[in-house]
This record gives C-alpha cells, structure tokens and sequence, in this order.
C-alpha cells in the first residue's frame, strides 16, 4: 500500500529528546521550504534506548535501541518518514523499509568538554572522563592510558550537568549535536580522527521511509546530500560486515574528494591496549565494497578476535 499524497501531509516519527527534536524539526523547515503546499507534522515516541537510562547500551544489546518503536509506527502506518542520527540507525533495516535520504554531514569529529577549558593533552594523570560510547574509550585509553573513563548515559543536557554532578574533570561528545544546540561554546577542543576516528554516521542525519512510498520518496530526495550518503555507504559497509553499530568498539570514517573516497577504520580492545587500524582509497561508485573490503583486512589482521571478545562480555 502506497500512501496517498493527494492531502500533501507527511508525518515525521522522531524521538522526543532536544537533539532528536532539533533535527526533525530541522527536516521539517527544510521539506516546508522546497514544497510549498506541504503539511509536516512531528510525533514523538519513546524508543527503548530512550527508557533503559541506568543500563550502558551494549549490554542491553545496541542495534535499533533508538529506532525500533519509530520503525514499528512506520510499519503501522501511524508515521511517514522516521528522522534518525545516522550513528543511531542499524546496518540492517526491516524489509519494507529503507534508508532513503542522507543529509549534508555536519562537523563529524568529537569533542573534549572539560572543566576549566583543561585540553586532553594538559588532563592530570588519572583524570575522571566521561563517556557512554566502548569506541570513544578505547581510543582514549589507547592515546591517555593514565586516564580513567567513567561510564556515562543521557541527552546532551544530562551529561553537560555529569560534568558538575559526578565531579567529572572531562566529558567527551560529539561537535554535531553541541553545534546544532547552539552550545559550541562549551566546546574544550576539537579531538581529530587522527586521536579520535569518528563512529559511522557521526554528523548526519538520516531520513528512513518505506520503499512503496515512491510518493513520499520524491518529496524527500531534495534534501539528499551525495556526498553524505556515499561516506555513509562506505562507513555502514564496513560495520555490516564486522557486525557492529554505535555501542562497539569501531571506528569508521570517509571522506570524498573528486572522485575518490578514503575510508579509515579502526577496532579496539575495551582496554585500549590494542587498536587495530587500516584505510582503503577507491572510487566513489562503489562506496559500500570499498567498506566491505576495509572491514575485510581489518578482520584479517586480528580484529575478529578482538570483536569476539567484546560480543562475549
């Protein structure tokens, strides 16, 4: 069944966190300014990742966590499009439904927020940071082993506040949603890839439809980004076949230039005394073999069995 766009309404599923309303918002300004005559409304809907606050993610299983219950209301028909962090979004999706759109990428890097604007280098030995995310601790500890990480779950206003309530010295998040809340002020310093590889996405937002809606499809595609996308491509590659999302120790990161496309990846022990890193350079026509093929020599290089590690604890 296709919907009917005759009434020129869509409706957008969207988590009811500040970040998630911010960008469904964002791609409802965005769909109002290309289609004049066009109704967007928002729904909030509370994902299991959204009620499990005192659990981390991976041990409750991290894929779909924050999209699941928003795929449920598209497969109901309740909702039209689902609005997604691309961190966020599983490498596998439901038959029906697809990964239509991918914005233009916004800073993908993360960032150190720290008390008294103290930078990673200059953090005191056994300093106290904060993170939620096994791929930001493992190469924390990889590059400052004298550190120790402190789990941490929340919104981005929660974890701002763990800095101040748990007696944090640092706390590290992703420039992307600190610069669309208008907070990059808050911003320490900028952490490189070369420190720090970014998680697969960081940065974009994804809009997810269902593929029988060829009406909906054409009213999304102007906001596609084709350059977003094929990184996105490459990088979702690269996790399909390491099996992994945004609560594994993975890194992934492509950048385009002309015509050709760099991945970097990296896998890591929880420890972050061992870090597994490989990049691959090929054509942007086939962003998502380019990934296939990294993930490939990655795992020949010992990471299958760090990942086994990690799936077993």
């Amino acid at each position: 069944m296709q919907k009917n766009l005759s009434e020129k309404k869509i409706t957008i599923g969207t988590r009811g966190s500040p970040l998630a309303l911010w960008q469904a918002n964002w791609i409802k300004s965005q769909l109002e300014a290309v289609h004049d005559d066009l109704i967007v409304e928002l729904v909030k809907i509370k994902t299991s990742g959204d009620k499990i606050q005192d659990v981390p993610l991976a041990k409750v299983g991290g894929k779909g966590l924050f999209t699941k219950e928003i795929e449920e209301s598209m497969l109901r028909y309740e909702t039209d499009i689902a609005v997604h962090s691309m961190k966020d979004v599983p490498v596998q999706f439901p038959p029906s439904l697809t990964l239509s759109v991918v914005t233009e990428r916004e800073d993908p890097r993360d960032v150190l927020i720290s008390r008294n604007d103290v930078k990673l280098d200059a953090l005191p030995k056994g300093a106290r940071v904060g993170t939620g995310s096994f791929r930001r601790t493992t190469q924390l500890l990889n590059y400052r082993p004298d550190l120790e990480v402190v789990p941490m779950r929340g919104n981005l206003e929660t974890r701002l506040n763990k800095l101040e309530s748990e007696g944090l010295d640092a706390i590290i998040l992703a420039a992307a949603g600190l610069i669309r809340l208008e907070m990059a002020d808050r911003i320490t310093e900028y952490i490189e890839p070369e420190i720090m590889l970014p998680g697969g996405g960081q940065g974009a937002v994804g809009i997810e439809s269902r593929k029988e809606d060829l009406g909906v499809m054409d009213c999304i595609f102007p906001l596609d980004h084709e350059e977003s996308h094929q990184a996105s491509e490459a990088e979702r590659g690269f996790l399909t076949r390491l099996e992994g999302g945004c609560q594994v120790p993975i890194g992934v990161y492509a950048t385009i230039e002309g015509d050709s496309l760099r991945l970097r990846g990296l896998v890591g022990s929880l420890d972050g005394k061992q870090i597994i890193k490989a990049e691959k350079t090929g054509s942007i026509g086939n962003p998502e073999g380019i990934g296939f093929e990294l993930a490939g020599e990655i795992l020949e290089m010992g990471a299958d069995k760090i990942l086994k590690e990690v799936y077993g604890t």
